[in-house]
């Protein structure tokens, strides 16, 4: 074997292995892997939060019911410490901006069994001071509807209902904060 062919071998095995290995493709959670790699409907309207287990700060939230507000909504799960790590983010934006029309819908899909329980996801809510909508999504459903695959993710709905940011992973704060205010301050 060349030093070239050796070297194209190796890099398809590496890129292989950070495929298998990446967020979305781990966990015991059953997620459908046959989705399209695509991100849910950017070009389209947000999916409905359906198979919720239960709701936390909130009544049983509808994105139809939602339309006029900007929505941000956050995919997370509390032993990911990426998911973690962006919290405060969250928690801080929803304070900016919930009196201007902001609302901010945590969807928290457990990777592992023990983030399954309802009473350790509300410990987590106390831990980490979230008090907006948390949709407990054991069941994936809300995460296949919108075709996600990495914790943490975040998604950007526009007053009429499209998708029109998303981000995978920590960082971009500012850019979420810009099109946060923007899509609000078109709104005024």
């Amino acid at each position: 074997m060349t030093p070239r062919s050796l070297a194209t071998c190796a890099s398809a095995l590496a890129l292989y292995l950070l495929g298998a290995a990446s967020p979305g493709f781990s966990g015991e959670a059953a997620r459908d892997r046959t989705a399209p790699f695509a991100v849910a409907a950017v070009q389209g309207s947000a999916p409905n939060f359906t198979g919720i287990s239960n709701w936390f700060n909130s009544a049983p939230l509808n994105i139809a019911d939602l339309r006029g507000k900007v929505v941000l909504v956050d995919f997370w799960t509390y032993g990911c410490v990426n998911c973690v790590n962006t919290l405060p983010h969250v928690v801080d934006l929803y304070a900016k901006y919930k009196d201007r029309g902001l609302v901010v819908v945590g969807v928290h899909t457990p990777e592992f069994p023990f983030e399954r329980s309802a009473s350790n996801v509300q410990a987590a809510l106390k831990r980490h001071r979230i008090t907006y909508p948390v949709a407990q999504d054991n069941d994936s459903k809300t995460w296949n509807a919108y075709r996600n695959q990495y914790w943490p993710a975040q998604y950007i709905v526009d007053q009429s209902g499209k998708i029109v940011f998303q981000h995978d992973g920590e960082g971009q704060y500012e850019q979420i904060d810009r099109t946060i205010a923007r899509l609000l301050n078109a709104n005024s």
